[in-house]
C-alpha cells in the first residue's frame, strides 16, 4: 500500500449489521475533514456502498451543490488481477481507503482484512450476532471460546505482523443498540468485554436503528449533509452525535486539520 495511506476495512460474515451504512458514513465524515478518501466495494451482488455513492454523485449533478465525494469502485468478485489493480489505483493519492466486504465468507475479503490498518466489525447488539466472534455458556452467559471468525482474524493479524511488523487495530462496533431489554444488553456487553481481553479487539458504540439512515440512501446523503437539505429534528441531532462519537471511537489517524462536523 502507498505511504501514508490508512486502510479501513468493514468486515462481518453476517449480513444485516449496518456494515455498508457505517462504512459510507465513515468515508464521507473523513472526506468532510478535507481528507482524500477512496472506497472499494467488494460486494458486487448487493453493491450497497457503490450504489450509495452513485446516488450521491447524482444528487450533486442534479442539485449543483458541492458535497464531500470519495472516489469509489466496485470489484467484480472474480478477478485477482482486477482486485490488485483497483487496490493500487484507489490507494494512489489517497489518505484513506475504505473497503466494504460482503456479509459472507469471501476470498477477497480475507485479503482485504490482512491489508487493514483498522478492521471494523459491526454487530447488532444480540447474542445471535455475538456468535460470529464467540460462544457463551447458555446458563451463565460466560464466554466459553472464540469463534472461527475470531480465530481467522487472529491469524490474519499474526500474518500481517510477520510480514511487515504492522498491527491491525480490530474494532467491534455495537450497532443498533436498543433502549429496552437492559438485561440482555448488559449480558452482551459483559461477553464482549470478556472476549475482547482474550482476542484483542476494542468495543465502541456505533449507529442506532433509525429510519433516517434508510431515507437518506436514495439521495446518497448522510447526517453530515442534513443541514444542507432541510431542518434537523431532535432525532437528526441525536444521529449526528452518534456519528461523532463513533468517529472519535475509531481513533483514526488525522490526515487533515479541518473539522468533520460543522
Amino acid at each position: 500500500m502507498a505511504d501514508g495511506l490508512h486502510v479501513i476495512v468493514f468486515a462481518n460474515e453476517k449480513g444485516g449489521t449496518g456494515k455498508s451504512t457505517t462504512a459510507v458514513h465513515t468515508a464521507i465524515a473523513l472526506a468532510a475533514r478535507g481528507a482524500r478518501v477512496a472506497c472499494l466495494d467488494l460486494d458486487h451482488r448487493q453493491r450497497t456502498l457503490g450504489r450509495y455513492l452513485d446516488n450521491r454523485a447524482q444528487t450533486v449533478r442534479r442539485t449543483g451543490r458541492e458535497l464531500p465525494m470519495p472516489r469509489h469502485e466496485t470489484h467484480d468478485g472474480e478477478s485477482m488481477e482486477r482486485f490488485a489493480q483497483l487496490m493500487a489505483s484507489l490507494a494512489k493519492g489517497s489518505d484513506y481507503l475504505v473497503i466494504d466486504t460482503p456479509g459472507r465468507d469471501d476470498p477477497f475479503a480475507r485479503i482485504a482484512v490482512q491489508q487493514a490498518d483498522t478492521l471494523v466489525t459491526p454487530m447488532n447488539d444480540s447474542f445471535v450476532d455475538f456468535d460470529l466472534i464467540g460462544q457463551v455458556d447458555p446458563d451463565s452467559f460466560k464466554v466459553t471460546r472464540p469463534s472461527f471468525y475470531s480465530e481467522l482474524i487472529w491469524e490474519s493479524r499474526k500474518r500481517r505482523a510477520r510480514e511487515d511488523g504492522s498491527t491491525i487495530d480490530w474494532v467491534v462496533l455495537r450497532n443498533r443498540l436498543q433502549h429496552i431489554e437492559a438485561k440482555n444488553m448488559r449480558r452482551v456487553a459483559e461477553a464482549m468485554t470478556q472476549l475482547a481481553k482474550r482476542v484483542g479487539f476494542r468495543v465502541i458504540p456505533g449507529l442506532s436503528e433509525r429510519v433516517i439512515y434508510r431515507e437518506l440512501f436514495p439521495q446518497g446523503l448522510t447526517m453530515l449533509d442534513s443541514r444542507e437539505f432541510g431542518e434537523m429534528g431532535l432525532s437528526h441531532v441525536a444521529a449526528r452525535q452518534e456519528l461523532r462519537e463513533m468517529m472519535a471511537g475509531l481513533q483514526l489517524p488525522e490526515r487533515s486539520a479541518q473539522p468533520a462536523f460543522a
